[in-house]
């Protein structure tokens, strides 16, 4: 197959990129829904935000045996979930959307709940089912996106192996604990 048969001409590429350079990174090959992605992305940065704050009190509140080697892996997770919230905070302004951290709504938004657990045992069970349900939700994502953008998809890609690796943590944590 010779280059040219499914690619633009450079000249065509060149005269868009000047004419609508007000689109940022968003070109006429992006094939995804725009205001979609943006809101399924405020979703996730909901999500990210209340996971980072349910690890956060999780982590000052947590006490008896093993609770400073349980604390030191709410922390790391805290940092990572924060960490998520602005990748997926970044890409929205990306899509020249706006990233929504309005407190009164991040709950309401977030596909994880808040729970905030009595016992390290229940915390730690908490964290699980929130990381579940993260990782349910971002492969469904992945497989909407797509090749329709494929830079979102490898985003909520990584923040998915994360997540994947918070489950893992967690599941060890709580055989540990019984």
């Amino acid at each position: 197959m010779a280059s040219g048969d499914f690619l633009t001409d450079v000249e065509t590429l060149r005269r868009r990129a000047r004419e609508q350079m007000e689109s940022g990174p968003i070109t006429d090959a992006y094939g995804a829904d725009r205001q979609r992605v943006i809101s399924v992305l405020n979703e996730v940065l909901a999500t990210e935000l209340v996971c980072y704050l349910r690890y956060k009190r999780h982590y000052f509140t947590a006490t008896g045996m093993n609770a400073n080697t349980v604390a030191a892996e709410f922390l790391q997770h805290a940092d990572e979930e924060l960490g998520h919230a602005d990748m997926a905070a970044t890409r929205i302004t990306q899509l020249q959307g706006s990233p929504d951290f309005n407190p009164d709504v991040l709950s309401s938004r977030s596909h994880a709940e808040y729970v905030e657990g009595e016992t390290l045992e229940e915390m730690v069970r908490e964290d699980l089912v929130a990381e579940r349900v993260a990782i349910a939700s971002y492969q469904e994502i992945i497989r909407w996106l797509g090749n329709d953008d494929p830079t979102t998809r490898r985003m909520i890609e990584e923040i998915l192996a994360v997540e994947e690796e918070h489950a893992d943590d967690m599941l060890t944590l709580l055989e540990g604990l019984n």
